[in-house]
């Protein structure tokens, strides 16, 4: 049986338990495609599981890995096959697990190609942010255009993580003014340079800056990844009308809410998760990336940042930065 190396979770624990290993190279079912793995992307759910902490869905590899880059090799390419991919096709897909290995099976309905100019250590930074963000600030959060014709404002918290780089740039090239936090100068001077507002949440309070600088309106949107203590000021801070969109919950996952300002701001208060949606939502997703984004990333308007490339071997070393939050952007394996 044809091998192949991978990167495999051999216990709960920190960073040093994932390991180099051998496995047997996975088999394409039916919609679905064999990819020749050049790159995987490190991602915090990555982290979770490996902490024993976010369990794969029913039916999805125990290996690690949400999203990767590489030559469409072996599958059915006979079915629905909205841009037209071959065998042979760099593409970079969107997985439910799987990704920390030499080859990996996607739905072929959650592969894109990699956009023009690309190469696959920066595709490989689309699936996860670009899915995550479209899906909950356009889609969820419904950013767009207000009652008053102007572009609605967005505030991102963790503005510097591969998510927040990502929120940023796709509302700033889309027009809309935009706000973000981050922890030290150098990440609010990444923020600053790719469109945002930063706000230094160590030295500033971030409600009474935003404030500020909108003559006390605040903002439209706001896409959370902290919640706990940090939902109290965000619903003073929404504007009327307003959506706060919960991504992932860092800060805790609990919070002290005042429903009367919900009713009087008219707020909706959402969130989701992406891993575990059906194949046809996120196939969904796929379509408009592929509509609204892959223009302006072939353009050069919008552009993944890389924070570091790590042999896969050193994949332990990957997840050691990614928890230590000492990157800005994307943190990427390399096969």
């Amino acid at each position: 049986m044809a091998t192949m190396r991978a990167i495999e979770i051999t216990r709960p624990g920190p960073a040093e338990v994932l390991q180099l290993t051998e496995r047997p190279i996975p088999r394409p079912g039916p919609g679905e495609v064999l990819i020749k793995v050049a790159a995987s992307g490190v991602n915090r759910p990555d982290v979770f599981q490996r902490q024993g902490n976010y369990a794969p869905p029913p039916g999805a590899s125990e290996l690690p890995g949400l999203e990767v880059a590489g030559a469409l090799v072996e599958g059915d390419v006979d079915g629905e096959n909205p841009f037209s991919l071959g065998h042979g096709a760099m593409v970079c897909a969107l997985l439910t697990g799987g990704g920390y290995a030499e080859y990996a099976v996607a739905p072929l309905q959650q592969c894109l190609p990699v956009p023009s100019g690309f190469t696959p250590l920066e595709a490989v930074a689309l699936p996860e942010n670009y899915f995550t963000v479209w899906s909950n600030v356009f889609d969820r959060g419904r950013l767009g255009t207000g009652a008053d014709g102007k572009p609605e404002s967005l505030l991102v918290q963790g503005g510097s993580s591969g998510i927040g780089v990502t929120a940023i740039q796709l509302a700033h090239a889309l027009g809309h003014p935009v706000f973000a936090t981050a922890g030290n100068a150098e990440k609010c001077a990444a923020c600053e340079k790719l469109g945002a507002h930063a706000i230094n949440y160590r030295e500033q309070d971030f409600v009474e800056e935003i404030h500020r600088h909108t003559n006390g309106r605040g903002v439209d949107v706001i896409l959370d990844m902290v919640a706990g203590d940090y939902v109290p000021g965000e619903l003073e801070l929404l504007a009327e009308d307003g959506r706060l969109v919960f991504i992932a919950t860092l800060g805790g996952k609990r919070a002290d809410i005042d429903a009367s300002l919900i009713m009087r701001r008219r707020l909706n208060l959402t969130g989701s998760t992406l891993r575990a949606r059906p194949i046809a939502f996120k196939a969904a997703v796929a379509r408009q990336l592929h509509q609204h984004v892959w223009p302006l990333l072939e353009s050069g308007k919008v552009r993944p940042v890389i924070h570091q490339v790590f042999p896969a071997h050193e994949a332990a070393k990957a997840h050691a930065l990614m928890e230590s939050s000492g990157h800005i952007g994307k943190i990427v394996l390399e096969w």
